[in-house]
């Protein structure tokens, strides 16, 4: 491990082992790169064809709530028209039958760490997906100069940025102010209002990468997707494969919002009249998970997060009325609840000085980088937790590794 460690003050459980994957799993995840970097390109254009009139009002107006009209504008600037994030990383649970995606980030931590897993694993004679240097190579690639600049909210992230890119390149966003130089984002822009010196300086003009476009880091594509008034425009913008291909992956989920249907109307997939119902479920019918969607310090990192199944019918009640309540500021999805299947998978126990295997279920994480107009499927990182465990995230008690597999290298 480097000196600095890469995760500041974690720790997980290590195995000698990457986790396997059989050759049909990882053609399916290079696959999926082309798919999602298509989504991401659909989601930016049918942003701004609703903010110009040519879309429905309503999309660009639920993806704009509780944002600052400054950085709106910012994000709307034509300089920044076409830009996508270059590095993508979806949250995929290992399924029964396959996969579900429970999120698709778009400023992902993990990078640099699968970059040193990939390298450690392949010198033990692991056929990592991606390869030996794969990753560290496609990151370096990618953003060859300038800062990488990293705010307080992120901070565990930057030890494993230091290793990849080098101390002196890593800064503070705190107190960075743009000069001019290509700037590697690792802050959420939810953060922009605690960053004075970096929000007055910056200009569109700037090369950023991922770009300024907090509409994108909204967990609500993942509802509007499903929504039946942009089925077609969907269907148009992927194609029929690709649009068929994600909604394999992709729960049925909601955009929990308070306007109130009329009598003959129902929720889609829900089979209900109102959210009323809704809360109302019982702890059978609330194989459902409630989301913060975006610009919120609680939509990332398993926070925000509640479990329908997990929780008392009064804590339910709650969280769904506070969803409605908060809706203007902080909009929040419902997605139906997979399960994760069983896995089992050594790790060193150090207190029995010994090999144990963790029965367990997975996440988990493909990097894709954006080489020219693709998607390349470059490592995955994998996380095992406790099979007792509901959300599936970093923890001291999880398994850490990369996937092994033949295909991709």
């Amino acid at each position: 491990m480097p000196a600095s460690g890469l995760f500041a003050g974690k720790t997980w459980r290590v195995s000698p082992s990457a986790f396997p994957l059989d050759a049909a799993t990882v053609e399916f995840l290079a696959r999926l790169g082309p798919r999602l970097h298509k989504f991401l390109q659909a989601a930016n254009l049918l942003y701004r064809k609703s903010w110009q009139g040519r879309a429905p009002a309503w999309i660009a107006e639920w993806l704009d709530l509780g944002k600052p009209r400054e950085l709106v504008e910012l994000a709307r600037s034509a300089a920044v028209k076409n830009d996508l994030p270059t590095i993508i990383r979806p949250d995929l649970i290992l399924a029964d039958g396959g996969f579900a995606l429970s999120e698709i980030d778009s400023v992902p931590g993990g990078v640099g760490l699968t970059a040193w897993l990939n390298e450690t694993y392949a010198a033990l004679g692991e056929p990592v997906v991606g390869g030996a240097t794969g990753m560290t190579a496609a990151a370096r690639r990618h953003f060859p100069a300038g800062s990488v600049v990293i705010s307080a909210e992120a901070a565990d992230y930057r030890p494993e940025m230091e290793w990849l890119y080098g101390a002196r390149r890593v800064r503070a966003a705190e107190r960075y102010t743009f000069s001019g130089e290509p700037v590697y984002r690792f802050f959420e822009c939810f953060d922009w209002r605690n960053l004075p010196s970096l929000s007055a300086s910056y200009s569109p003009t700037v090369r950023m990468d991922p770009p300024l476009k907090p509409f994108l880091e909204e967990k609500l594509w993942l509802a509007l997707f499903w929504l039946r008034p942009l089925r077609e425009f969907w269907r148009q913008e992927l194609g029929d494969r690709y649009w068929r291909d994600l909604q394999a992956i992709i729960p049925p989920s909601w955009v929990v919002e308070p306007t109130e249907l009329p009598p003959s109307a129902v929720l889609p997939g829900l089979e209900v009249q109102s959210w009323r119902e809704v809360a109302a479920f019982s702890q059978k019918e609330r194989a459902l998970v409630l989301k913060v969607s975006g610009f919120s310090p609680l939509a990332w990192g398993s926070r925000g997060v509640t479990m329908g199944f997990d929780v008392s019918g009064e804590e339910w009640r709650a969280a769904v009325a506070r969803a409605l309540a908060e809706f203007a500021e902080s909009p929040r999805i419902m997605q139906r609840f997979v399960k994760g299947r069983m896995v089992e998978h050594p790790f060193w126990d150090e207190a029995a000085r010994a090999l144990t295997v963790l029965p367990g279920r997975a996440r988990l994480c493909p990097y894709y980088f954006v080489e020219d107009g693709q998607a390349v499927l470059k490592g995955v990182l994998v996380t095992i937790t406790p099979a007792d465990k509901k959300i599936i995230h970093g923890m001291s008690d999880a398994i850490i590794v990369p996937a092994a597999g033949a295909g991709v290298g």
